[in-house]
């Protein structure tokens, strides 16, 4: 299991159905590989654009192993503040940038802030889910469109038709340091429960969506990114095992459930 950040789905598999498992992998500044390789993004996906999807913003952190900086993905959800995965948020303050429209990572353009502060979910490595975190922008992206938090839960019936965006692994289905997009449709708790049994998956903050036969997911390096439902924050990009294998779909933090203490973040 590794998260979508490259490590992390790898660590949480051996330890997630407990509380004190999931404590013992969690990641921490200290002790957390890189995230990413460079050889990491969306898979089977299209290409996407922020002049479209302007709230999908791209977490770089200075040390990333990738020529680009690439880390992890995040969501605009006011001026100054950036939905993202716990995960992704475990490194000093100083060391990421957010940046705003910007198709192609290794290129220029768009809209740049370093990061003032972190939160990030108390319960997150001490009980399954919880992988979510909000960062403060130093410098507003002032007049970017935001995304709204899903705050239903009932949202994540079977078959809602979601949609994956990011800047991570494409496996070679894609070029590197690119926006991209790929439909990841619910599949249901039910399923997940089976497919990650002893995952820890867990329904009660986990969305569990892809396709049974694979072929099409999130990946390594599109970690904290949004997946989008009805023009809303419905997840926040998680773990998995492997990439887009049959029987193994990507698994989110399904930010309903953490709505109100993100809100709180907000403001």
């Amino acid at each position: 299991m590794t998260a979508r950040l490259q490590l992390v789905r790898a660590l949480l598999a051996a330890g997630a159905l407990t509380a004190a498992s999931v404590g013992a992998v969690a990641v921490t500044a200290s002790a957390a590989p890189a995230p990413d390789s460079p050889k990491t993004r969306i898979v089977g996906g299209t290409i996407a654009h922020t002049a479209d999807t302007p709230w999908a913003i791209a977490l770089n952190n200075s040390g990333s192993p990738s020529p680009s900086g690439q880390w992890c993905g995040s969501t605009l959800v006011a001026a100054n503040k950036i939905v993202t995965a716990a995960h992704c948020a475990q490194e000093a303050v100083s060391t990421y940038t957010a940046i705003q429209g910007r198709d192609v990572l290794t290129a220029s353009g768009g809209k740049e802030s370093k990061i003032s502060n972190i939160w990030v979910d108390p319960e997150y490595g001490k009980q399954p889910g919880h992988d979510v975190a909000v960062l403060t922008l130093a410098t507003p992206f002032t007049g970017v469109p935001t995304l709204a938090l899903e705050t239903n839960k009932a949202a994540d019936a079977a078959g809602a038709a979601s949609v994956v965006y990011g800047w991570g692994a494409t496996e070679g289905t894609g070029p590197e340091d690119t926006f991209q997009k790929v439909d990841a449709p619910v599949l249901g708790d039910a399923y997940c429960e089976k497919a990650y049994a002893s995952q820890g998956y867990t329904a009660d903050g986990e969305i569990c969506g892809g396709f049974e036969a694979g072929g099409k997911d999130s990946c390594q390096g599109d970690s904290g990114g949004p997946l989008v439902l009805n023009g809303r924050l419905f997840g926040v990009v998680s773990w998995g095992v492997g990439c887009a294998d049959a029987g193994n779909p990507g698994v989110y933090a399904e930010v309903a459930t953490y709505a109100t203490a993100l809100q709180a973040q907000i403001g």
